[in-house]
C-alpha cells in the first residue's frame, strides 16, 4: 500500500517517540494555581528566547492571538491588520465576537511582498481621534505570513513599521505561529524578531512537532491580564506539564534548527512541480515551508477549480489544501522525508 503524503499543514505532525517519552516523564502540578514546574519552566524559557518579561502557555495559537487582543484593547476598539491575516481570515471572528473589536485593513500595494505592510500604508489608514471613529489601539502583523506564501518580514521594514506604530500610540502584536521558520530562514534571532512588538504568539504544534500548544510573550502587566483572560476563555489547564514537556523537548533537541530541512525540501519540490503544465507559479517565491502553487489556465479549464484538484490529488495519496479557487498549498514538515517528498512529482505525473 502506497504511503499517504500529507502536505495539508505542518499541524499534522505527530510527536516523536522521544517526545512522547519526555511527556510521560513530565513532573506536573496544577498550572492554574501556578504549581506546574514544567509549565513554569517552559514559560521562563519562552520569555528568555524572545527577550520579553513574561510568557503564558496556552492551548492554541488562536487563543494566544485572541488573548493578545483582549489584553491590549477594549470593546469597541479597532484593530489594524492585513486583509489576509490569520487573525482576520482563520480565527472564527474572535476579535469581534469575544473582544468586541472591529478591523481596519492596511493595504500592501506598496510593500515588497504580499502580506507585508509599510509605515506609509499604515499612516494612510489612520483616522485620528474624532469622536465618530473607533479607537485604533492595536496593529497586528504576521511572521511568517501564511497567505502571503510563507514570506518572511524584511527586518528593517518591520522595525520601521513598529516604530511608527508606537509613535501613533498603537500597540503591536506579532502573530508568530511560524516565527521559528522566520528566524531560520532569515538568520535573525528570535529576540530580534520580537523586538518592537509588545506581544508575540508562537505556535509549538507546527514546525516544532508538538501535539498542542502555543506561547504568548510580552511585558509582565500584559501577560498578567492575558492569564486572567485565559481562565475566562476556559484555557486554564491543570496538569499541563504533560504537554509543556513536548515543547521543552523540542527546544532541547534542536527541532528549531531542523526547520532548515523543511525549507530545503519545500524549495526543491516547488522547483520540480513548477515545471508541470498543471501549475503556473514562480518557485523562487517559496521562502520557508509553504508552497502556494497557482494552477495553470489549462488545469483550471480541465477540472474547474483548485478544490476539484485537491480531491484528485487526494485520490493518488497526496494531501494538500485548496487555498482559493486557483491555488493549492503544500506544506513540508517534520514527518516528511526526502523519500516521501520525491514521490509527489511521481504521483502528479501519473495524473497525466
Amino acid at each position: 500500500m502506497q504511503p499517504i503524503i500529507d502536505m495539508r499543514s505542518d499541524t499534522v505532525t505527530r510527536p516523536t517517540p522521544e517526545m512522547r517519552e519526555a511527556m510521560a516523564r513530565a513532573v506536573v502540578g496544577d498550572d492554574v494555581a501556578g504549581d506546574d514546574p514544567t509549565v513554569n519552566n517552559l514559560e521562563q524559557r519562552a520569555a528568555e528566547m524572545f527577550a520579553k518579561e513574561a510568557a503564558l502557555f496556552v492551548p492554541s495559537g488562536t487563543m494566544g492571538n485572541l488573548l493578545a487582543i483582549l489584553s491590549q484593547t477594549r470593546p469597541g476598539d479597532e484593530i489594524l491588520t492585513h486583509d489576509e491575516s490569520h487573525i482576520y481570515y482563520y480565527e472564527g471572528g474572535g476579535y469581534a465576537a469575544v473582544a468586541g473589536c472591529s478591523v481596519r485593513f492596511i493595504p500592501d500595494d506598496d510593500a515588497p511582498k504580499r502580506g507585508l505592510l509599510t509605515p506609509e500604508s499604515l499612516g494612510r489608514v489612520l483616522r485620528g481621534s474624532d469622536l465618530h471613529y473607533p479607537r485604533s489601539t492595536l496593529l497586528t502583523i504576521e511572521n511568517t505570513h501564511n497567505r502571503g506564501g510563507g514570506v518572511v518580514w524584511d527586518e528593517p521594514l518591520r522595525q520601521r513599521l513598529c516604530e511608527f506604530a508606537h509613535e501613533q500610540g498603537l500597540r503591536v502584536h506579532t502573530d508568530g505561529a511560524r516565527i521559528w521558520n522566520a528566524s531560520i530562514a532569515s538568520g535573525v534571532s528570535l529576540r530580534d524578531l520580537a523586538a518592537g512588538s509588545d506581544t508575540v504568539s508562537a505556535c509549538l504544534s507546527k514546525g516544532l512537532g508538538c501535539p498542542v500548544g502555543s506561547v504568548l510573550v510580552g511585558d509582565k502587566e500584559t501577560i498578567a491580564i492575558a492569564r486572567h483572560k485565559r481562565k475566562m476563555l476556559g484555557g486554564g489547564m491543570r496538569q499541563a506539564g504533560v504537554i509543556a514537556a513536548a515543547a521543552l523537548h523540542a527546544f532541547e533537541h534542536h527541532h528549531i534548527d531542523r526547520l532548515t530541512e523543511d525549507h530545503r525540501r519545500a524549495g526543491e519540490l516547488a522547483t520540480t512541480i513548477a515545471k508541470f503544465d498543471l501549475f503556473d507559479f514562480d518557485p523562487t517565491s517559496v521562502e520557508t515551508n509553504l508552497i502556494y502553487a497557482r494552477l495553470s489556465e489549462d488545469a483550471l479549464a480541465e477540472r474547474g477549480d483548485a478544490f476539484e484538484w485537491q480531491d484528485l490529488l487526494d485520490e493518488v495519496g497526496v494531501r494538500c489544501y485548496a487555498e482559493s479557487r486557483t491555488t493549492l498549498r503544500f506544506v513540508t514538515h517534520l514527518d516528511l522525508s526526502d523519500e516521501l517528498i520525491a514521490m509527489v512529482p511521481e504521483r502528479l505525473a501519473a495524473l497525466g
